[in-house]
């Protein structure tokens, strides 16, 4: 592999060849811009980047001892999570060119931990609604990248960068993953500091990153404090995998559930212990809940820009302010305590007879036109639910275009759950690196 093919290594491939010497941070950016330079007029990932900030910043970790596991990797950060040195402007008419001055407790994680800032990625306005990101499908580009994680997924899809941050209210970042055919993780809520990220609806969004593999899932999950467990006590043959279709399931394309239903038979066929798992009757709120709960939380945290800059805000944000829905506090509280309930009911499934639950990660291959970023139908019971969720490609549906599944696992059992995927990704992905 040339150096100008560098970009296409994944973070985990990188970065061993940097530690080793084969390679350095400035090769690896260099490569990585020149293929932004070449497809993002295309692909439209990205909303700033500064190049020579880039290189300068690349040299410097290449004269620096290796800081950590992310020594040298650029990262793509959408454009709702804060930067010290490039502007975040949430997609939004109303903050064009502002800086906070400081990194988000994410970002700063990862520049403590090696990693150099490539650039912001195009978000949907605020990562709720309203302005989408002109972000496309790098596999057709007349097709949505999914959102509101647009720029970073399509960004690793398309090799512009092996590693990005997203977040996730409803299916913000599981959804793009499945139309991009990326790897990704929405972890437990809260797992990740959330300090320095613009909040949508505070008790959903969740931090999470993409890559190209598990491994590179496992390389940020690691430098955020989310050690790495062993799998060498796993194997396919004692996962007890739990098929669920959910309450949505009537809402399922052809595409993504011939990606379930083969998934579950690779597994079987790999001799994991594969069984249909149907939730409780309770769980058919949850969907409908987190709509609720999306919508009343977003027109709290949208109120400033409301008050301030009425005439810049989209009208659907707007909307939310407004609650133009007429959603009660009634109805608030019912969700809530309707998440409550189910929370620990969901946690106490797994143990002697499940593992880890398989299930759509979107309801099949990305819609054509820009103007829509999918369902998140298949997302937002996991996303309310605050259990950690890993998307896994699946191959690909009859319009060419990638399909995902997702792995689920009960709260706070993110480092278990990329164990097990780690596992069940070459089963599942048979071209997984």
């Amino acid at each position: 592999m040339s150096i100008m093919d560098a970009c296409r290594l994944t973070a985990t491939q990188a970065a061993a060849q940097i530690r080793e010497g084969k390679l350095t941070c400035e090769e690896l950016v260099r490569s990585c811009l020149e293929r932004i330079q070449s497809r993002d007029a295309v692909v439209r990932a990205w909303l700033h980047v500064d190049p020579e900030l880039a290189l300068r910043q690349a040299r410097e970790l290449d004269k620096s001892p290796p800081r950590g596991v992310l020594h040298g990797l650029p990262i793509g950060v959408k454009d709702v999570i804060d930067t010290v040195d490039l502007p975040t402007t949430q997609n939004s008419a109303i903050y064009p060119d502002l800086r906070v001055g400081r990194d988000a407790a994410c970002v700063a994680i990862a520049r403590g931990r090696g990693a150099l800032i490539l650039g912001k990625t195009d978000t949907v306005e605020f990562a709720s609604s309203g302005r989408k990101a002109l972000s496309r499908n790098p596999h057709n580009p007349e097709h949505t990248p999914g959102g509101s994680s647009s720029g970073s997924g399509a960004a690793v899809a398309d090799f512009m960068v092996p590693l990005a941050f997203g977040t996730q209210t409803g299916g913000s970042l599981v959804r793009p993953a499945a139309f991009n055919g990326i790897y990704g993780i929405k972890p437990t809520w809260n797992r990740v500091s959330r300090e320095g990220v613009r909040m949508s609806a505070i008790s959903l969004d969740t931090v999470g990153w993409y890559g190209r593999s598990v491994s590179d899932l496992e390389l940020m999950a690691e430098a955020l404090g989310i050690a790495a467990e062993s799998s060498a006590e796993l194997s396919v043959q004692k996962l007890r995998v739990g098929v669920c279709r959910s309450p949505v399931w009537s809402e399922i394309e052809p595409a993504g559930a011939a990606a379930l239903e083969q998934s579950a038979r690779r597994l079987e066929e790999a001799g994991a212990q594969v069984e249909e798992l149907a939730l409780p009757s309770l769980f058919d709120g949850l969907p409908e809940a987190q709509t609720v709960i999306a919508a009343r939380e977003g027109g709290i945290s949208f109120l400033p820009e409301y008050v301030n800059a009425h005439a810049l805000l989209s009208a659907d944000l707007r909307a939310k302010v407004e609650n133009a829905d007429k959603i009660s506090n009634d109805a608030l509280l019912r969700a809530y305590a309707l998440a409550d309930a189910c929370r620990p009911i969901f946690d106490r499934l797994f143990g002697d007879s499940l593992d880890v639950i398989l299930t759509p990660a979107a309801p099949g291959e990305a819609p054509r036109g820009l103007h829509t970023t999918g369902s998140a139908v298949f997302n937002r019971m996991w996303t309310l639910l605050h259990v950690p969720c890993v998307a896994i490609p699946a191959g690909r549906g009859a319009g060419g275009l990638p399909v995902g599944v997702q792995l689920v696992g009960p709260r706070m059992t993110d480092a278990r759950l990329l164990a097990i995927a780690r596992v069940l990704a070459p089963v599942i992905d048979p071209g997984a690196a």
